[in-house]
């Protein structure tokens, strides 16, 4: 039997652990099949009523048969999820076409959207955009208005806490960023010490240790609200390849608590989509390939147990081989989700799940070559219970 190295560093120290691997492809360890329940789909060509123009640092090239630049802000790139307890969510779009450089006309934004699984559809109910007005970030920001854009932060992962405020993580820092319900940002950029990306505003000509777009792609809440576990990307440089650190970010001090945990992908070359807690010390993650369409071989869902001395990893759900026996969204008895980016996950109950892609908005064609993904939502059923905290749903 192979067996995977799962490192676990806690406030400095690095234990190194010989686990099993995990299931080889068309196997189906830890929780079985999962079975598809529900598909929406947001077309390619949302875009926010009555907001500005954007895309036009994308050239007048078309791609996937759309030509920048747009009639307004795209409803695209869902990079993270809030579930607002009533069947609707907060979505949240990353910085914009997947460059600095070309997105500074892409206002970062949180979408309130509401899927409808009885007619495969997904209806925008409104959203706020992510501003500065108090002055909060002490380096220049692309415009004058202080509203935020896709060439300031790389935003792809949130969550709210109890006083409903927003804690979101950015790439480019990579920093935590506080707002308010309505998208104010509420106190500085908060740094992770030791850590700093390519964008970093502060690294005055010295080398980043992390790769570009490869910050905080996901962040946990623990269940009673008192710590953030932000999960980077990208490995830090000097870190065994495939090892992705998870920080414990203290909320009342404001501050990280030196504790960490290390993340072992299934292969260097893959990444994190999501990062959400079941209970006090079992997560989910999200872990994929860069491929999509055909061509995209590894898009799972695992549990993470963190305990004191040892960190272990079950299969949860194998994205590319969903049970579909009603023919779900017109697929056949096989469902596949063969995003290049997959990047949310959130417990919907004990037993379902739901999962929406980052469709890259225009340059994904996962679902058809050529075409531009749409975003979609589905709902998966695990074959047993998660026998998650109470609180995960709050």
């Amino acid at each position: 039997m192979r067996r995977t190295l799962i490192m676990l560093g806690v406030a400095g120290l690095t234990v190194a652990l010989a686990m099993p691997a995990q299931a080889e492809p068309g196997r189906h360890d830890g929780y079985g099949r999962a079975t598809l329940t529900g598909f929406a789909s947001l077309p390619a060509q949302t875009y926010v009523p009555g907001s500005e123009p954007s895309g036009s640092l994308l050239g007048t090239t078309p791609t996937n048969g759309i030509t920048p630049p747009f009639p307004g802000q795209p409803v695209q790139g869902f990079s993270g999820i809030v579930s607002r307890g009533d069947g609707t969510f907060d979505v949240l779009s990353d910085n914009g076409y997947g460059q600095k450089a070309n997105s500074s006309d892409f206002l970062l934004r949180v979408h309130h959207i509401k899927p409808s699984f009885k007619d495969g559809k997904v209806k925008v109910l409104g959203g706020v955009n992510l501003t500065d007005p108090h002055g909060k970030v002490p380096f220049p920001l692309t415009r004058q208005d202080r509203k935020l854009t896709g060439a300031d932060f790389d935003v792809e992962s949130i969550l709210r806490t109890g006083d409903g405020t927003y804690w979101i993580g950015d790439e480019f820092g990579p920093w935590l960023l506080h707002f308010s319900a309505s998208g104010k940002l509420l106190e500085a950029p908060i740094a992770l010490p030791g850590v700093r990306a390519p964008e970093n505003p502060y690294l005055n000509g010295g080398t980043p240790n992390l790769g570009s777009s490869k910050g905080f792609e996901g962040m946990a809440r623990s269940v009673d609200g008192r710590t953030l576990y932000p999960l980077l990307e990208g490995t830090v440089a000097g870190d065994p390849a495939g090892t992705l650190r998870i920080n414990e970010f203290d909320l009342r001090r404001r501050a990280y608590t030196g504790k960490r945990w290390t993340y072992q992908l299934d292969a260097p070359s893959n990444a994190i989509g999501d990062f959400i807690a079941i209970d006090k010390r079992r997560f989910l993650v999200i872990e994929r390939d860069n491929n999509q369409g055909d061509a995209a071989a590894f898009k799972k869902i695992f549990e993470v147990t963190m305990d004191r001395d040892t960190t272990r990893k079950t299969l949860v759900a194998d994205l590319l081989d969903l049970a579909n026996p009603k023919h779900i969204g017109g697929f056949g008895d096989t469902f596949r989700f063969p995003f290049q980016t997959i990047e949310d996950v959130v417990i919907l109950d004990d037993r379902t799940l739901g999962v929406l892609d980052d469709n890259n908005y225009p340059f994904s064609n996962g679902r058809t070559p050529g075409v531009a993904d749409n975003n979609e939502f589905i709902t998966i059923r695990l074959t047993r219970d998660l026998h998650a905290d109470k609180r995960v749903y709050s």
